[in-house]
């Protein structure tokens, strides 16, 4: 057996991978080559080295985001083989690229005739009509919108309750999330059940002027139900 092979299997070798044949062809070539004896030396004290080093928890936030993360890459290669599902995406990114050069200037538009008729709009009105108190029939214009749930799971969360704040950026993708109060079962069980539903739950991310903003929601969870608060 060549020096050339015994140092490309020597990694399979160390962890006790090979044939017995093939290990006894290399033992028997390290015990006549003192290179290839002293490069198994040195790959075994570097498997040990590594194998000593401490062991590192990741926190629950990167693991929650990885398990989302995978989730909907999972849903994503679900769809990948259906035809349908990939002319509809491609359909859909078509349109978009065809109507983000014209929804600049029609929204720049819309905004620069809403400011002239705000500003003009009060040399036309009557004096009897500049009365300071509101209208009931008044429908108010909203530029800026709380982020909101959109779907979830019917996960049971265990005769607990809890109050938590999600962090969502413009894309109503979580980021993090913060538990404000807690109670009915021990810490981690409600930690573990809480990821277990705002794994399942999307949210529509906040708007300004139209435009998806990050933003964060509270979520209180209930034996029964899910109230949302922006």
């Amino acid at each position: 057996m060549e020096c050339l092979i015994v140092k490309q299997r020597i990694p399979v070798y160390v962890d006790n991978a090979l044939p017995d044949e093939e290990r006894r062809e290399m033992r028997q070539h390290m015990s006549d080559c003192g290179a290839c004896a002293g490069e198994s030396e040195r790959y075994r004290r570097i498997r040990e080295a590594v194998r000593s080093l401490p062991k590192r928890t990741a926190p629950p936030e990167l693991v929650l985001q990885l398990r989302v993360v995978a989730s909907k890459a999972r849903a994503l290669s679900a769809t990948a083989g259906n035809p349908w599902s990939r002319w509809r995406s491609r359909f859909k990114l078509d349109f978009t690229h065809l109507m983000r050069p014209v929804a600049l200037p029609v929204l720049g538009g819309v905004f620069s005739a809403l400011f002239l008729f705000s500003a003009m709009a009060p040399t036309f009105t009557p004096m009897f009509g500049m009365s300071k108190l509101p209208s009931p029939f008044d429908v108010p214009t909203v530029f800026i919108t709380e982020p909101m749930v959109k779907c979830t799971a019917p996960v049971a969360f265990g005769g607990a309750e809890a109050t938590v704040d999600v962090t969502l950026d413009e894309h109503g993708r979580m980021v993090n999330y913060k538990i404000i109060r807690a109670y009915g079962l021990k810490p981690e069980q409600i930690r573990h059940t809480i990821e277990n539903n705002l794994l399942f739950t999307e949210f529509w991310p906040a708007t300004a002027f139209g435009r998806p903003v990050a933003g964060t929601v509270r979520v209180f969870f209930g034996n029964s139900h899910i109230e949302v608060k922006g």
